[in-house]
């Protein structure tokens, strides 16, 4: 029975959770083996028959998996007892010719390399679909004035199109990343025991090759048996998308709190519900987010020990990854389809922000007076003079514009204020701009375009061609 996790269950359930089973995981192998058979057939190290009847037996129907995870448990690996499953329906001489030359890492590596390659893909779609939806509505909101924050207190005027568009310049370059990383994570393992090939025979680099081709790998003629930094590379993408997901799930925490009341996630009857008090409609996606990006960062902390394997095999630091690879990609995937929950359907309320702007006396707009008075008075002066007037503002629970004034003419600077002080309208700086070039920049960032087989169906044709070598 498997261990049941609530945040997984409530988050989770996404293809990345079937591209990371069980059954997956021996298809991935099993690709691999056909590949490789399908190779030395071609390139004349086992016989045309002998491959061809490797192939047809290398299916999951053909393997007992009770067996394969006994096997597994005593060995330490699951390709042994693979191998003798496949070679359990051959008779006698393609028998003695699966695995040939491999060793057990070849083909866990090349079969993880597919489904990270398909990983990739997914976070890759699921990013473009949050993507797409949180442009519309950065350009929705473009024009909507709200307080900029920093060190959770108003600062500025800004837009809410503006702060979403920061969050959409980030998503865009996590997808350029998945697409600079992509050929560095496909990529096929096919070296053997010690890293040499010695045991694939003089052909070994046309094996490799052909291999790669047929699982539309990227090729590599150095072993990467023990260098994980690529597998270091795809956990931290899946880490820090999940955490870029959790940045809006702050601030949608933050917003919809009662006493902000600007922004919401989406409503339904009961969503959000509390079993105590009818009132309540909690952020549950953020909160879910929130969870997600935690569990991600407490993981990632292991990809800096995978890296640590010597020699050319890891002892204790691989079985590391086949807990936190699968894991990181299902988190970040189940917070991309949560972020998108939350950007489809959330809630602003432009009336309220506009009203928050005017809590503490309107104090957001100092900088904007300052500015506006620095022309005539220096910024340094201007400075201090608002500096008074925010502090007689807050003492004496009045607005900024009269404490200013009040201020000035004790300071005999009464001159100096212009009839019409700044608005928040006229101090919005390149917000609209920033929001319409986040938009602009995010509609010219291409999709990874990768048109992935199924894994199960890779490698079945044991009679095309040799294809050139890369």
């Amino acid at each position: 029975m498997s261990v049941f996790s609530l945040l997984h269950h409530l988050a989770g359930n996404n293809a990345q959770d079937e591209l990371f089973s069980s059954d997956t995981a021996i298809e991935s192998w099993l690709a691999v083996e056909r590949a490789l058979a399908i190779a030395q057939g071609e390139l004349g190290v086992i016989s045309k028959e002998d491959s061809d009847a490797i192939v047809n037996a290398a299916t999951i129907n053909n393997i007992d998996q009770d067996a394969l995870w006994v096997s597994a448990k005593n060995v330490g690996y699951p390709i042994l007892g693979l191998v003798r499953e496949i070679s359990r329906n051959l008779p006698e001489g393609p028998d003695g010719r699966v695995h040939y030359g491999a060793t057990t890492q070849d083909i866990m590596d090349s079969g993880l390399a597919l489904q990270m390659a398909r990983s990739i893909a997914l976070l890759d779609k699921d990013l473009g679909k949050l993507g797409d939806r949180l442009a519309e509505q950065v350009k929705l909101y473009d024009t909507s004035i709200m307080a900029a924050r920093t060190h959770a207190q108003q600062a500025v005027p800004t837009t809410f199109g503006a702060t979403l568009a920061t969050l959409l310049a980030q998503f865009n370059r996590h997808r350029e990343r998945l697409a600079q990383a992509y050929p560095r994570i496909a990529i096929v393992s096919m070296f053997g025991a010690g890293g040499t090939s010695a045991a694939y025979g003089e052909k070994s680099r046309e094996v490799r090759a052909r291999v790669a081709d047929l699982l539309d790998l990227e090729l590599t003629n150095i072993p990467w048996h023990v260098d994980r930094d690529t597998l270091a590379e795809f956990g931290w993408l899946c880490t820090t998308i999940t955490a870029a997901c959790a940045r809006l799930a702050r601030n949608i925490v933050d917003l919809s709190r009662t006493e902000i009341g600007e922004v919401f996630e989406p409503y339904n009857p009961h969503r959000g519900a509390s079993s105590t008090m009818p009132q309540k409609v909690n952020p549950i996606s953020s909160e879910l987010i929130i969870g997600l990006s935690g569990t991600a960062g407490s993981l990632a902390s292991s990809l800096a020990r995978i890296q640590e394997a010597g020699h050319e095999r890891a002892a204790g630091e691989w079985q590391i990854e086949w807990q936190v690879i699968p894991q990181l990609a299902q988190i970040a995937s189940s917070a991309l389809q949560e972020a998108f929950v939350i950007v489809d359907g959330m809630r602003v309320d432009e009336q309220r922000m506009l009203a928050n702007l005017e809590l503490d006396g309107g104090l957001a707009m100092a900088e904007a007076q300052m500015i506006q008075l620095a022309e005539h008075m220096g910024r340094e002066h201007a400075h201090d003079l608002l500096y008074a007037a925010s502090t007689t503002a807050r003492e004496t629970k009045t607005v900024l514009a009269t404490a200013l004034i009040d201020v000035a003419k004790r300071q005999n600077l009464e001159a100096h204020i212009p009839d019409a002080l700044v608005t928040a309208a006229d101090y919005l700086g390149e917000a609209i701009d920033i929001a319409a070039e986040a938009v602009r920049t995010w509609h010219a960032t291409p999709p990874l375009g990768h048109d992935l087989a199924p894994i199960d169906e890779l490698a079945h044709d044991t009679h095309v061609a040799i294809s050139e070598s890369r």
